[in-house]
């Protein structure tokens, strides 16, 4: 394939026949294999309904509890069964395929092998798990926020390995995967070594491949988020002996020059002069849709140049933020947080000033003094960061209180 992934196993052999380990689902659906057994556990019928096994295991549960006096084995099986059957994925799996189509679903946190050792009192012995799955393959896709709003279908071509014929066990490994050498490193002694079998590439079994070449229709839906996966089952590449892995499109939202997203709701930043924070403001902007949005403030009303210490002023536009992923119709908020941007040094005249005294609330009183006896200062620009740097650089505190004398000390001298 020509990007990268992650392996991870997959087993889905089933309970009964017996089919050698490189047959598929598919095949295993036709075995004759055990899809009752949970049902009987909890003693209802197959098609009892979600409500019925959650009674039952509710029953059953009480009755056998170890801290009741019940019996602890038969509680674990109708708690392993109810695991199953309350979960859809899992019954739908189990019906179809047994305790074996689970794969390392099983209930009670173990895998099939655990789940037949309950039920059956015993492991699968010889029998196979089923075909691995080969590696998933992760592929980095860019959308826009606009594309994200709106939804989006993307064709994409990939080139992906497909197995042409059968495949078949490598004679040279036995189908292992490796061959043991033995090699002799002084007399009487020999090592064994063990390397990846060169004939199968370390696969036990040999194929004969050629490259193809899809189309992938990628549905980007209203909503998705980073790092949200898009998943195409099946199409990676195929390897002998192993069932194909996923290729999944991984969402990697495209940062926006006007909005910025957390979840469903979107924020905007709006600086305001001191003009529009007091008397009003009103401006446009083009949403992720393309529709034209004004944003207009209330008569009277007072934008702040912060709501708190260390918070900054925000109002929200209802239902204007992104569609909720599943339900396009339900959409978050549009925030925006306000800046207050105040009249440069020297922009207000005298007459300016006056004006603005009567007109806003709490103007400074005058207050009298005698300009012979009070010491009039004016303030300039400073930095916060320089708080505790002001006065003169004393060089003598960086000295060793060994080299002088502290204040009190006396000194003795013997003769």
């Amino acid at each position: 394939m020509f990007f990268g992934g992650d392996p991870f196993e997959h087993f889905a052999g089933m309970h009964g026949g017996n089919g050698g380990g490189g047959s598929r689902r598919s095949g295993v659906a036709a075995r004759d294999v055990d899809t009752t057994k949970l049902y009987e556990t909890l003693g209802v019928d197959k098609n009892a309904s979600e409500k019925e096994i959650k009674t039952a295991y509710r029953k059953l549960a009480v009755k056998h509890h170890p801290d009741k006096g019940g019996d602890e084995h038969k509680f674990k099986e109708v708690s392993a069964a109810y695991e199953v059957l309350s979960d859809k994925e899992k019954r739908s799996k189990y019906d179809k395929y047994g305790l074996e189509g689970l794969g390392d679903e099983g209930g009670g946190g173990g895998g099939p092998d655990d789940l037949f050792s309950m039920f059956f009192g015993g492991s699968r012995g010889g029998r196979s798990a089923g075909p691995r799955k080969s590696e998933n393959i992760n592929h980095p896709l860019k959308v826009s926020l606009e594309d994200l709003y709106n939804g989006k279908t993307a064709k994409i071509a990939i080139n992906r390995q497909v197995i042409v014929g059968e495949s078949k066990m490598c004679t040279a490994c036995d189908g292992q995967g490796v061959v043991v050498e033995l090699r002799q490193i002084a007399l009487g002694m020999v090592q064994q070594l063990q390397r990846r079998c060169a004939e199968c590439g370390g696969q036990g079994y040999c194929a004969t491949r050629k490259k193809e070449r899809k189309i992938l229709e990628v549905h980007v839906e209203k909503g998705m988020q980073h790092n949200q996966k898009i998943t195409f089952r099946g199409m990676s590449d195929e390897k002998p002996n192993m069932e194909a892995g996923d290729i999944n499109f991984i969402i990697q939202e495209k940062e926006h020059d006007l909005f910025k997203r957390k979840g469903a709701d979107l924020l905007i930043t709006k600086t305001l002069s001191l003009n529009e924070a007091l008397c009003g403001f009103e401006w446009m902007i083009e949403h992720l849709d393309g529709r034209e949005i004004a944003i207009k403030s209330r008569p009277g009303e007072v934008i702040k140049p912060e709501a708190s210490s260390s918070h900054p002023f925000v109002k929200i536009v209802p239902n204007e933020g992104m569609p909720s992923h599943g339900n396009p119709f339900i959409k978050g908020n549009l925030y925006v947080l306000f800046r207050v941007e105040f009249p440069l040094d020297g922009e207000l005249t005298k007459k300016k000033v006056y004006e603005l005294k009567k007109l806003l609330p709490r103007p400074a009183m005058d207050i009298s003094y005698d300009e012979e006896k009070v010491e009039v200062v004016h303030l300039e620009q400073a930095d916060v960061k320089n708080f505790g740097k002001g006065g003169a650089v004393n060089h003598n505190n960086d000295d060793s209180d060994d080299d002088e004398e502290g204040p009190g000390q006396v000194q003795c001298q013997q003769s």
